[in-house]
């Protein structure tokens, strides 16, 4: 018995050493075990969902281990003892109990998050006009293209299109010419988020927030304001195909003087309007308005 409880606890101990080195490949393990919460306007809220939530069902866990762990000293075979000990059945209280718990947790953890998102969702909305910067970003195999917009939602300026992720010849993935949005600090931005081909996911880990980008007419929004300069990486976080995880970008967050200089540079280049297709992997995948038209009369014929 003793060597079987040594390999178990060394199992453990192993399984602990490495779930810990492999969090050190996340962003967010630099920080601490805890999430950021000064990146956003939305993250202090979703950090303080997180954290408190951890912080109950942690409470929850120690009384569970407690009541196993007194259950198995206070209800252990004796010796000279035989047979089973006496069985409890049919306890109301106490199957009211663990009944009503996990239902009130489930219900305080629902309204708790349905309050966050809400907040967060507040403004992502294609009617809201509110925003100081308007942005698009569209996701694409394996790459994205950032448009910035005028306050009616027209393209105006262009960044350079990033790396195209697609190395069937063996080319080395090169992390330099990621493309780069450029938002200005404490400015609330809306940010419109499209896809030319299959379903994307638009993460910035360090905002703590994720949203799909859908081929088609529908388009997604997220509004947030910025609230910290700095580079923030953002990954697709929807399997999209075989270089998925070199569909990379980064956010640079900066101060209103140097964004109103980058857009300046931007038009100096030629950078105007939006970036085109001419870029795009597959030029058959590409979703737009008419097609969706064309296929929804055709639907009608039919």
């Amino acid at each position: 018995m003793g060597s079987t409880v040594k390999r178990v606890v060394a199992s453990t101990g192993l399984l602990g050493v490495a779930a810990l080195a492999l969090s050190g490949c996340s962003d967010l393990a630099k920080r601490g075990f805890l999430p950021a919460d000064d990146t956003t306007d939305h993250t202090q809220a979703i950090s303080s969902l997180w954290v408190h939530s951890w912080i109950v069902l942690l409470g929850v866990g120690v009384v569970v281990w407690g009541l196993v762990i007194w259950s198995a000293i206070v209800y252990r075979r004796r010796k000279g003892e035989t047979g089973l000990p006496a069985q409890t059945r049919y306890n109301l209280p106490i199957e009211v109990l663990y009944t009503a718990v996990p239902f009130v947790l489930i219900f305080a953890f629902f309204i708790a998050t349905v309050h966050v998102q809400s907040a967060t969702e507040a403004n992502a909305t294609e009617a809201y006009d509110g925003a100081d910067v308007q942005v698009q970003v569209v996701g694409k195999q394996w790459s994205w293209d950032i448009n910035y917009l005028t306050d009616e939602g027209e393209a105006n300026v262009h960044e350079d299109a990033g790396v195209q992720a697609d190395y069937s010849g063996g080319e080395t993935f090169d992390e330099s010419n990621l493309p780069t949005l450029y938002l200005p600090v404490n400015k609330e931005v809306k940010i419109k988020l499209d896809a030319r081909d299959v379903a994307h996911s638009f993460w910035v880990p360090y905002f703590l927030y994720k949203k799909d980008l859908l081929p088609g007419v529908h388009n997604n929004y997220w509004t947030f304001t910025p609230t910290k300069e700095g580079t923030f990486a953002v990954k697709c976080a929807e399997l999209c195909g075989e270089y998925h995880s070199m569909m990379l970008m980064n956010i640079e967050v900066v101060s209103e003087s140097e964004y109103e200089t980058h857009l300046t540079e931007l038009r100096d280049r030629g950078n105007t309007g939006a970036l085109g297709n001419e870029l795009n992997r597959r030029q058959d995948l590409i979703y737009t308005s008419e097609d969706s038209q064309q296929s929804d009369s055709a639907a009608s014929e039919n």
